[in-house]
């Protein structure tokens, strides 16, 4: 979790015509200490075409950073990418002491509330991203679950001189994990000079797209959009399948974040994700009274 989402405090309401897409998007530059750097991509940048998700951040982390720290109303996921180096460490108030490896993949639908912890461990290179997940109110109060994928576990589609990690979710015929949580989809895809990747959305389903390493071309239908090293861009949900296309000229990484969006208007405030103000005042209480677990 970044220091931005410990201190930012947004109010969304999702645009209803979501048949369009963003440009480019460069993220917020972080750097907190001598351990921690990352590019931060919040929901307010993608005009509501981001959701479900409220942020990500791309992140490197050397050293621990933030320390044990409370969520709520939201799922906050951790996908490591396979260049990591070392033992990426998680703890939660849900017993789970983990650690995570180049590649894996970690979900905590926090749900009515936890608290969590992960840190590298001395001389490792933690390399990925942090994404917050909405939880539509109906989840908000359920009670805190966890997932954990290992790198091994994850399908690998390959293809047309792409080779995509379905990190979670189903692509191109093929099912991977299951989220506790959402239905939703994340491709971490390389992408040789001259070849191309594509995925079937499902109807319904918003995409966000990240150029990780060297641009990259996106095509939804015939419209090719160039997408810089680095910047992201938001696709809005349809309700038939919508089939996205990336080309590289030069070998490149790219991640692809499929997900059918909320639509309720929410608050974000640091850790937590809730419906209204209100409800962010009580999960503070809460977390200040000692009522969202404590790591053992």
């Amino acid at each position: 979790m970044t220091q931005s989402a410990l201190l930012e405090i947004e109010t969304d309401t999702p645009d209803e015509a979501q048949s369009r897409h963003s440009s480019p998007i460069s993220g917020q530059h972080i750097s907190i200490g001598t351990g921690f750097k990352a590019i931060s991509f919040k929901h307010a940048m993608f005009d509501g075409m981001m959701d479900p998700l409220v942020m990500v951040d791309h992140y490197l982390m050397g050293e621990p950073t933030f320390g044990a720290h409370p969520h709520a109303g939201m799922s906050a996921v951790t996908v490591l990418f396979e260049d990591s180096c070392g033992i990426f460490n998680n703890r939660d108030s849900l017993g789970n002491d983990i650690n995570l490896e180049a590649g894996d993949l970690y979900w905590l639908k926090a749900g009515s509330g936890a608290v969590h912890d992960e840190k590298p461990s001395h001389g490792a290179l933690a390399h990925g991203l942090q994404m917050f997940v909405n939880l539509p109110a109906q989840m908000k109060y359920n009670d805190p679950e966890a997932l954990h994928v290992k790198a091994k576990e994850m399908p690998v589609i390959e293809c047309n001189g792409a080779k995509a990690r379905l990190v979670l979710g189903e692509s191109n015929g093929v099912r991977g994990a299951v989220s506790p949580a959402l239905s939703l989809t994340i491709l971490d895809a390389k992408i040789e000079a001259g070849g191309h990747f594509e995925h079937e959305a499902a109807p319904g389903h918003s995409q966000w797209i990240l150029a990780v390493d060297e641009q990259v071309e996106v095509t939804v239908g015939n419209q090719p959009v160039t997408l810089p090293t680095g910047e992201a861009m938001a696709i809005g949900a349809k309700q038939s399948p919508v089939t996205l296309t990336l080309r590289a000229r030069a070998e490149s990484h790219a991640v692809i974040v499929t997900g059918e969006p909320i639509a309720e208007p929410f608050v974000h405030r640091g850790p937590f994700v809730m419906n209204t103000e209100a409800e962010i005042a009580e999960i503070e209480a809460d977390y200040r009274a000692g009522r969202l677990g404590e790591l053992s």
